[in-house]
């Protein structure tokens, strides 16, 4: 096995993980892991057992430090290879954007460049008092690409999202918090086991009513024009004909927790 990678797991309550592992290089993501996030993807979107997905950097010191910049010099060398490298991230960030579960990251220690990247592709984001983020583009000298830059603006605001890219400052968690980057912050202790809980209560609710929702934020922030209003309705339509509904609606007059199968 190689010593980096990113890794799957199947955890209890409906959980799955993804963990980014580069442990010499506080999990800097090579080529390969980019690559790969489709294929990882594309597997457990249709796996009742996992009704939502936790990214995560193995350990405690870092999320994902970027992309690997000892990759740089034969894979961004130039404006051409720098286009097929982006090609490549375009490829995991849009299978990020179309897996229908929720997709929780959950962050200690350094995010930064690429990793802040994939950070804010996630639905919600959890971080540890001690994480640090940034966008160090500027000081690199690499364009950074359109589809993440559009997405810090959609998470922080054009004002936000200018200061982060202008500056190529460090921000920790506190700031981060304020400025919408992240949704919770807890101390890096607990870190883990608020996010299992998090996750788990996330995964405890009606999957079709999660998917739908999931399916309408992401067609509000495309161009009207765009939008795939009759996909949005379908999966609307859907929770309403599920036997999820019955039970929601039962165990609610029961008052009883609900026991939802995702159908």
């Amino acid at each position: 096995m190689n010593d980096w990678g990113i890794d799957v797991t199947r955890g209890a309550d409906g959980v799955g993980w993804l963990t980014v592992r580069n442990p010499s290089r506080l999990n800097a993501i090579r080529r390969e892991m980019w690559q790969a996030l489709p294929g990882l993807l594309h597997d457990l979107a249709p796996d009742p057992a996992v009704r939502v997905v936790v990214m995560r950097g193995a350990g405690t010191e870092a999320f994902a430090s970027g992309a690997d910049i000892s990759e740089f010099e034969t894979h961004r060398k130039d404006a051409a290879s720098a286009a097929a490298y982006e090609r490549t991230t375009a490829l995991a960030f849009d299978a990020i954007g179309r897996f229908p579960k929720p997709l929780i990251a959950m962050i200690s220690g350094v995010c930064v460049g690429g990793g802040l990247a994939l950070a804010a592709s996630a639905d919600l984001r959890v971080a540890a008092a001690d994480a640090r983020f940034a966008l160090p583009a500027a000081r690199l000298g690499l364009g950074y690409h359109f589809r993440g830059v559009e997405r810090l603006v959609q998470l922080v605001g054009p004002s936000a999202a200018c200061e982060i890219f202008f500056t190529a400052r460090r921000y920790d968690a506190a700031e981060a918090l304020r400025i919408g980057l992240v949704n919770q912050v807890v101390a890096a202790a607990d870190l883990e086991a608020y996010t299992i809980e998090y996750a788990a209560g996330v995964a405890a609710n009606a999957p079709l009513t999660l998917r739908a929702a999931k399916s309408a934020i992401l067609e509000s922030l495309r161009d009207p024009a765009e939008r795939d209003a009759a996909a949005v309705a379908a999966s609307i339509a859907a929770c309403f004909e599920s036997a999820d509904y019955a039970e929601g609606v039962r165990a609610f007059l029961e008052k009883r927790p609900p026991r939802f199968r995702g159908a």
